[in-house]
């Protein structure tokens, strides 16, 4: 298909196709003339993942370029493949080093990974940035005087632990390596606002059971 085609297919603007092909998130078509292109389902694939990555996930077009490389560098494993994309996501702020909250955020994430027996997360540690900015997250709550022990925050990993086998279990749908990528990517991003949701929505209804007219109170 020309790039007319694939614009009225996907419901994106051609400029902001041609937009997406100069900033390298569209590999180029196949060239069939000094000033035309022609472009396949693959392209039409790639250019939902964008339009996820940058309208629904709020990705810089500068990080959505770095998944998007990560996704296609072969001299990868699956694994190392995967979290490299996912690395790449935009992530939260992150504390100075030199804070002392933040350093005791660090100690309390270490051992809470080790009590997980989480040794991959171990392995990378600060290097990763979901460890940096849950170690933010951490180190915010203890200025603020709310709980944040090992302890508190486990029952929150052990339900982490279920949604990402939840995650791995969508991915593998995809027989693809390449789509299963691709799925990790776009899920990661898509299904965060699920989960904000149904966590506000399961809060709601715990409250209502517990303090709402006609509740029976909090179970002993």
């Amino acid at each position: 298909m020309r790039l007319a085609e694939l614009s009225r297919h996907t419901g994106v603007p051609a400029a902001t196709i041609k937009y997406y092909l100069r900033e390298g998130l569209l590999p180029p078509g196949r060239r069939v003339s000094a000033t035309q292109a022609e472009y396949d389902a693959s392209h039409v694939q790639r250019l939902r993942l964008v339009r996820a990555l940058i309208q629904v996930g709020r990705v810089p077009i500068a990080s959505a370029r770095e998944v998007l490389t990560a996704l296609e560098d072969d001299s990868l494993d699956h694994n190392s493949r995967l979290g490299t994309a996912v690395w790449a996501l935009p992530h939260g702020p992150e504390s100075p080093e030199d804070d002392e909250a933040a350093q005791e955020a660090h100690r309390t994430v270490d051992a809470l990974l080790t009590d997980l027996g989480w040794r991959n997360a171990q392995e990378y540690g600060a290097e990763s940035p979901a460890y940096r900015m849950l170690a933010t997250a951490v180190a915010t709550l203890a200025r603020l005087g709310y709980p944040c022990a090992v302890d508190d925050l486990a029952p929150y990993a052990r339900s982490g632990h279920q949604l990402a086998v939840a995650d791995l279990d969508l991915i593998e749908r995809y027989d693809s390596p390449d789509r299963q990528l691709e799925a990790a990517v776009a899920l990661t991003v898509l299904y965060e606002p699920v989960l904000l949701s149904l966590r506000r929505i399961a809060q709601a209804e715990e409250s209502n059971r517990r303090y709402g007219e006609g509740g029976s109170g909090r179970e002993e």
